[in-house]
C-alpha cells in the first residue's frame, strides 16, 4: 500500500521502481501490430491454388514422361495410336514450347535454362503476391510447366515430347503436360486481364 504525501501524491514504497508517466497507458504501435497480423496470415487462398497448381502441373508433367520413356519404352513402340486424332512419338525438343526457337548448342540450351527458371521466380512471386484465384492457377499451370521443361533439359538435354495432334494427313505440334499447362495457363492469364480484371475494377 502506498504513503501519501503532504500535496497528496503517492509516495511509491521503498524498493519499488519509479513508474514513468504514461508508461501504462502506452498504445501498442499500429506498424507493429499489423506486421504481425501479416505474418499470421500466411499465404492467402488465392497463392495456396496456385503453388497447388503448380505442383500438380509438375509431378503429372514428369509422371507422363518418365512412364512414357522408361515403362512404355516409346522410343521402341513409336509410334502408338492413342486415339482417333492423338499418336504417340517420340520427339526432342531443343526450343522452347511446341518446338519453337530452336537451340542445338549447349549455350542455346543452358540459356533457355537460365531464362525458364528466372521467369519461374518472377511468376512464383506474383503469385505469392496476388488476390485473384484464376490468376493464381494460371501463373502457377505456367510455372509448373516451364520447370518440368527445365528439369528435361538438365537431364536429356532436351525437352521430351511425345503427344502428337492430327486431323488425316494433317498433324499439329507435338507436344507433353508441360506445354499444354503453358498454353491452358496463357489463355487464363488472357481471360483474367481482359475480362475479370475490368470487373473487378468496378467493384
Amino acid at each position: 500500500m502506498s504513503k501519501a504525501n503532504e500535496t497528496g501524491a503517492p509516495i511509491p514504497e521503498a524498493g519499488a521502481a519509479p513508474q514513468r508517466p504514461g508508461a501504462a497507458t502506452r498504445p501498442r504501435s499500429p506498424r507493429s501490430s499489423g506486421k504481425s497480423r501479416t505474418a499470421r496470415k500466411g499465404l492467402s487462398a488465392a497463392a495456396i491454388l496456385g503453388f497447388s497448381a503448380a505442383l500438380i502441373t509438375l509431378v503429372l508433367d514428369q509422371a507422363t514422361k518418365l512412364y512414357t520413356l522408361f515403362v512404355f519404352d516409346l522410343p521402341v513402340k513409336e509410334p502408338v495410336e492413342f486415339a482417333p486424332f492423338i499418336n504417340l512419338i517420340v520427339v526432342w525438343n531443343r526450343g522452347i514450347s511446341y518446338g519453337l526457337f530452336q537451340q542445338n548448342s549447349d549455350l542455346g540450351r543452358w540459356a533457355l535454362i537460365v531464362i525458364s527458371i528466372l521467369a519461374a521466380i518472377g511468376l512464383s512471386v506474383w503469385i505469392r503476391r496476388t488476390s485473384a484465384k484464376l490468376l493464381a492457377i494460371s501463373l502457377g499451370l505456367i510455372v509448373g510447366g516451364a520447370v518440368g521443361n527445365v528439369i528435361d533439359r538438365i537431364a536429356y538435354g532436351a525437352v521430351f515430347d511425345f503427344i502428337q495432334f492430327h486431323i488425316g494427313s494433317w498433324s499439329w505440334y507435338v507436344f507433353n503436360v508441360a506445354d499444354a499447362a503453358i498454353v491452358a495457363g496463357v489463355v487464363g492469364l488472357l481471360y483474367d486481364s481482359f475480362v475479370l480484371e475490368g470487373r473487378r475494377a468496378k467493384k
